[in-house]
């Protein structure tokens, strides 16, 4: 009899630690078809970095890469960010950029292809370190919900303009 629940026991554990495990596969596989339904233009799904880019007459350039999410959907970005701001360790740096470029163009954002815009700051202007930058990305027909951030050195300073988005990295 000892002999029987043991062999019992161990049956029920099996079978147990089985479904277990298909439970696991079908919930990845689940949250694998999940995650294609999401936007990648929405700020939980993509990165931002900013990097130094080549300066131009009078003016120091910083691009802003934003990537996609892997199994995230593409979706179109048109114009400059608004609301951005510029943040030295949480602390506002204090300079209100404004737009520049072509407002209405669309490109498409997603995994594979990646987007960026220009962040331009007058050279001769006094400049402001930052650290972060916090925006909200726009679309043919409004804006995207939530706030975006980038991460990355740069100096801003009054006269600060923001490049619409462009394909590429």
């Amino acid at each position: 009899m000892g002999m029987s629940r043991k062999f019992v026991v161990t049956v029920a554990a099996t079978a147990l630690a089985g479904a277990a495990g298909m439970g696991v596969a079908q919930a990845s596989t689940t949250t694998h078809t999940a995650a294609a339904t999401v936007s990648a233009c929405r700020p939980a799904n993509h990165t931002a970095k900013i990097t130094p880019d080549a300066a131009s007459a009078g003016h120091s350039h910083y691009r802003v890469t934003l990537t996609a999410a892997p199994n995230t959907l593409s979706c179109k970005l048109a114009g400059s960010p608004s609301g951005v701001r510029f943040l030295n360790h949480g602390a506002k740096a204090g300079v209100t950029p404004k737009a520049y470029g072509s407002q209405s163009t669309a490109v498409t954002f997603g995994p594979g292809h990646p987007v960026h815009f220009d962040i331009q700051v007058p050279s001769a202007a006094a400049g402001k370190k930052a650290n972060e930058v916090a925006f909200t990305l726009r679309t043919p027909d409004g804006v995207i919900p939530g706030e975006s951030f980038a991460d990355g050195s740069l100096s801003v300073a009054a006269g600060t303009q923001i490049g619409a988005v462009q394909a590429g990295s």
